[in-house]
């Protein structure tokens, strides 16, 4: 199976910016469907935004980022990304990125927004 490492995490002021970088270890041109997750502290993983196969840019699933996150892909580099605007201390979490259904978790890249 395709292997994913996620990079681009680190630490924003609420208010701030990231764009958060899924890169994969072969052609993801074939994977139907892709996703950015994330896992607070103390709280279960929730699938934050999704991209389907032949677009280039996806959909938020979660309404607490709708109108703030965009993933989108580049087949060409083999990379999946999520940018993330107007960031808030709630978005504070792990963020993952996998297929969908998920495979293997990867480490993550972690987000740290402060007030």
């Amino acid at each position: 199976q395709v292997q994913l490492v996620e990079s681009g995490g680190g630490l924003v002021q609420a208010g701030g910016s990231l764009r958060l970088s899924c890169a994969a270890s072969e052609s993801i041109f074939r994977i139907n469907r892709m996703g950015w997750y994330r896992q607070a502290p103390g709280k279960k993983r929730e699938l934050v935004a999704f991209i389907n196969s032949g677009v280039s840019r996806g959909y938020a699933a979660s309404d607490s980022v709708k109108g703030r996150f965009t993933i989108s892909r580049d087949n060409d580099k083999n990379t999946v990304y999520l940018e993330m605007n107007s960031l808030k201390p709630d978005d504070t979490a792990v963020y993952y990125c996998n297929t969908i259904p998920p495979n293997d978790w990867g480490q993550g890249t972690r987000v740290t927004v402060s007030s």
